[in-house]
């Protein structure tokens, strides 16, 4: 890896999504090799940037996992000329709102990666320099890694008065600005923006954007910034999990419009353990592939399809009989909720489900619960970290787990778990827990052998 970067903002909103697949778009122009990642544990922009880069983007997260294993993860089988990373929120807002950890700063420490702030300028002059100084301050900034702005929603008249007292003023550099009335805007639902597939020319806008940054942002010089970046050592630390064994298992993954919200690197995991991943629809197929000896059901958004998934009466069937037999599965909030009898949704109208679990899913119109987790219970490993962000909510979440927020003293009980199948909200991170995965697959394996119940 040649060059990286971390894109990071002083609060969400400033245009870190936009920058971000705008430099994308115009590294990739030039020919360059490209790869991107997401702090934090949102789903979605992963999902922009790999309809941008064509390959999988992934995420990074210090709540998730150590510093070793994070560089480790971002590291492995990466070879591209530069790295940027889109950072999560404000630039040093981590796990409970009150501490470093898991912040982008702290990721962009971790990666020693040099950090370009994206600044939303709009209605400030001067005042804008008071805000630079402030983020990289050494009190703040205490490996000195701010070393670049983009202005947003400014114009170019404007940022070229403001660069030589900024960079006077800060000792941080300019890059350029982005006007306000860019011709690009991406739309935003209950968990966040909206899936890359519902934008209309999503590869078109994303061309367009960065060529309103080749023209207004000096990205020869962002270039060179993210050659600054020092190497990384390897750990090694993801190619050992092949020491816990290997597993001659397929595993089918629920994968379509309604159920998109995956972490890579935990089916990457599988994999290295020496699982085949087969997809399929819920909303398509017929059935489970047959030759499945487990099956995950993701994360997503099944309240948007709930008529195409109860239509399908065959595959709700399949899926009832098949768990029912012994099946191994993972599922995860909106697989949790295709699982149930029913989902009701923002209108009242309740949608017949797979029938799994015997209560139903409300739309509550308020986030139950958003934020990190750690999950104890009885399980391999005994705990594992993850996310809940949903505004759905079950007449029976489970009480096989207790989930602890990193912060404060808020516990409550939580997922359906047996030894065989593990069904709950929160979205898991296997890489916090290798044992976990490596307990799923010799489920699949003793399924595979000994057949059904």
């Amino acid at each position: 890896m040649n060059g990286r970067l971390v894109i990071a903002a002083p609060k969400s909103g400033s245009g870190k999504t936009f920058v971000t697949l705008a430099l994308i778009s115009a590294l990739k122009k030039r020919g360059l090799r490209v790869s991107g990642f997401k702090c934090g544990p949102d789903y979605i922009d992963p999902l922009f940037h790999k309809q941008v880069l064509g390959i999988p983007s992934k995420n990074l997260d210090l709540f998730f996992t150590d510093e070793e294993i994070t560089r480790d993860l971002f590291l492995q089988d990466d070879d591209s000329d530069v790295s940027i990373v889109e950072g999560v929120m404000g630039l040093y807002d981590g796990a409970g709102g009150i501490t470093e950890q898991a912040s982008t700063y702290h990721l962009a420490k971790t990666l020693k990666a040099p950090i370009v702030l994206v600044v939303d300028a709009k209605g400030m002059s001067r005042s804008v320099i008071a805000m630079i100084k402030g983020f990289a301050c050494k009190d703040m900034d205490s490996e000195g890694l701010v070393k670049g702005v983009i202005l947003n929603r400014i114009s170019s008249f404007m940022c070229d008065l403001l660069k030589p007292e900024i960079e006077k003023a800060t000792g941080v550099r300019v890059f350029g600005s982005i006007a306000e009335n860019h011709g690009f805007f991406l739309e935003s639902r209950h968990l966040g923006l909206v899936l890359p597939g519902e934008v209309k020319n999503l590869n078109e806008m994303c061309s367009r954007a960065g060529q309103v940054l080749e023209s207004t942002v000096d990205i020869d010089g962002l270039l060179q910034l993210a050659s600054t970046a020092p190497s990384l050592e390897n750990g090694g630390r993801l190619n050992a999990v092949e020491s816990l064994g290997k597993f001659n298992v397929t595993v089918a993954v629920a994968r379509d419009r309604a159920f998109c919200f995956y972490y890579e690197d935990n089916l990457s995991l599988l994999k290295k353990l020496g699982a085949r991943i087969v997809e399929f629809s819920p909303i398509e197929d017929g059935e489970i592939p047959a030759d499945a000896d487990g099956v995950i059901f993701g994360g997503g958004y099944p309240e948007l399809h709930l008529r195409e998934l109860s239509e399908n009466s065959s595959m709700l069937t399949s899926v009832r009989v098949r768990l029912a037999d012994g099946l191994p599965s993972i599922a995860e909030c909106g697989g949790f909720m295709y699982l149930h009898d029913s989902i009701t949704d923002k209108d009242g109208k309740i949608f017949p489900m797979a029938g799994v679990i015997n209560s139903c899913c409300r739309w509550t119109s308020r986030l139950v619960r958003f934020g990190y987790v750690s999950l104890s219970g009885d399980f391999p490993g005994k705990v594992i970290r993850g996310h809940e962000f949903h505004y759905f909510d079950s007449d029976d979440n489970g009480g096989d787990c207790i989930a602890q927020k990193p912060v404060g003293n808020k516990s409550w009980q939580c997922v359906h778990a047996d030894g065989v199948h593990w069904w709950g909200f929160p979205h898991l991170y296997w890489w916090s827990n290798v044992e976990y995965a490596v307990g799923f697959l010799k489920k699949c394996q003793e399924y595979k052998v000994n057949g059904r119940k």
